[in-house]
């Protein structure tokens, strides 16, 4: 099992809701590797790289409070896999410049950031990187949200294009792991995003989730607690779906709303109290390793190692496909 997050922030919930949950419920069962993606960072935030090596050990941070064991689940840095930027190079040959352009994120990400034509070129093709991180360890299950849902599409296809190249299988194809809550939208009903401002950090003080929840957007038309209001697109239900426990409260909630009787404080009062349980003990163990950041580091470096040794013998097989190893 392969997944990672790019080094551009903290860490929202956002992912939790979209993989970092899956992950912590799976690393018992399955051999998984994190990537801490600082290379394809650098693809849209090359003018901010000491951000970008700052964030690395936030992220980290992130990811062993929300549960993340290190001896069981492999914490790599990307930049420490030299392999992973060789099998991008290889794989590069086998995408057309057409197929990037088609991919459906990559043509959201490009709108979202007002690149017009002009896209950073490493950012154009980090779907190719995904593919080699996901191949180098040759993972065959990724937990994504279901905006990755092409990124995954296009790995098979370049292991696909491999395998006919080589007339055998070289690396497995996979498949995606979504969450029940794929993808979790901001406050304001946008898609989550650090660069937007619309995300609750995991590591987001009292105060800062109170006065997130209290900004959700709702339904603009419920003007009072008496009058019906939309329970699809409001951003209060969506995230009591991802996080409310009582599943039957909140099933009851809804009806409410719909039918007039329940008004937006009440609502946003019980998701803070959801919240504030949730990511308590989360920001209590996160302040608690921020105190040994040289610990942290250490982890990744191990990890790194791991998941070089591993990489390491899968970019030979694909050197043998392009007929680049000394085999006499």
């Amino acid at each position: 099992m392969l997944t990672g997050d790019r080094p551009t922030g903290p860490l929202h919930l956002g992912h939790y809701a979209g993989s970092l949950r899956n992950r912590v419920a799976l690393q018992d069962v399955h051999q998984q590797t994190i990537l801490i993606a600082d290379l394809q960072a650098l693809t849209d935030h090359a003018g901010r790289p000491r951000d970008v090596r700052q964030n690395v050990l936030e992220v980290a941070l992130d990811y062993l409070a929300v549960g993340i064991d290190p001896s069981v689940t492999t914490i790599a840095l990307q930049s420490a896999i030299p392999e992973l930027a060789e099998l991008t190079m290889l794989y590069l040959n086998l995408v057309t410049l057409a197929r990037l352009e088609r991919n459906p994120t990559v043509r959201s990400e490009i709108e979202l950031r007002g690149f017009a034509r002009d896209i950073p070129a490493g950012f154009l093709v980090y779907p190719v990187s995904q593919a080699a991180d996901i191949t180098a360890f040759r993972a065959t299950l990724v937990p994504v949200g279901d905006d990755q849902l092409p990124m995954i599409e296009q790995t098979n296809e370049i292991a696909r294009r491999l395998a006919g190249l080589a007339g055998r299988p070289v690396v497995p194809e996979c498949r995606a792991l979504l969450s029940a809550t794929p993808r979790l939208p901001g406050v304001d009903g946008r898609k989550a995003s650090k660069s937007l401002g619309n995300a609750i950090a995991l590591s987001a003080s009292p105060d800062a989730i109170r006065d997130k929840v209290r900004a959700m957007f709702t339904d603009p038309g419920h003007v009072r607690a008496s009058d019906p209001g939309h329970v699809e697109g409001n951003v209060v239900f969506a995230y009591l779906d991802a996080f409310d426990a009582q599943r039957e409260e909140v099933e009851a909630l809804k009806q409410r709303y719909r039918d007039g009787g329940l008004g937006d404080v009440l609502l946003k009062r019980r998701l803070e109290e959801v919240l504030q349980a949730l990511l308590a003990p989360i920001r209590s163990r996160r302040a608690y390793l921020a105190r040994d950041p040289a610990t942290v580091l250490a982890i990744i470096r191990a990890g790194s190692e791991r998941a070089h040794s591993v990489a390491d013998s899968v970019l030979a097989d694909v050197r043998d496909v392009f007929f680049l190893n000394d085999n006499g």
